[in-house]
């Protein structure tokens, strides 16, 4: 993702564009996988495709209940459990919230850009940082198997606004 992806994931800009891409792109990934994207996958993808935002579970359950797909917790963490397994969602643990893949297509590790006033968040490239941790670690006799790495800042807008009102 290049640095221009980046400040567009934070812009406010068209995200049918976004969502029918990955959209696209999943559904290539799951056919190819021998996976299906059931109603209910499908249209909690769609939700966490809607903008770049973290989504909480039952922020998705609610909207999942709200279009009859049923009220019970398990509907919601069933559907996004799928998608992270897939590659089409991430986890984000420092929110304790979800946000789709936006490169669905790629496997890959991001490092996750979160604001923390819009909750909206950006994937970025890892290898870089993946490479250093790698290199530190094995100094140290230690293997990496999983990293998820997440930084928490303020996306453009937001730090315009708090500059705004701090004035």
């Amino acid at each position: 993702m290049t640095d221009d992806a980046i400040a567009a994931a934070f812009a406010p800009h068209d995200h049918q564009q976004c969502a029918h891409r990955a959209l696209d792109e999943a559904a290539v990934r799951l056919k190819e996988q021998g996976a299906r994207l059931t109603p209910v996958r499908r249209r909690t993808l769609e939700i966490l495709l809607e903008s770049h935002r973290a989504m909480g579970a039952y922020e998705v359950l609610d909207r999942l209940a709200a279009e009859g797909f049923g009220r019970q917790p398990p509907v919601a963490y069933r559907a996004l459990e799928f998608l992270v397994q897939h590659g089409l969602a991430h986890r984000l643990q420092r929110l304790n919230a979800f946000a789709a893949c936006l490169h669905p297509g790629d496997d890959h590790h991001p490092v996750f850009l979160i604001c923390r006033s819009c909750d909206k968040v950006a994937e970025a490239p890892v290898t870089p940082i993946r490479d250093a941790l790698t290199a530190v670690a094995r100094d140290g006799g230690f293997q990496v198997e999983r990293a998820t790495i997440e930084a928490l800042g303020l996306c453009a807008a937001c730090a315009v606004t708090e500059g705004d009102a701090e004035c």
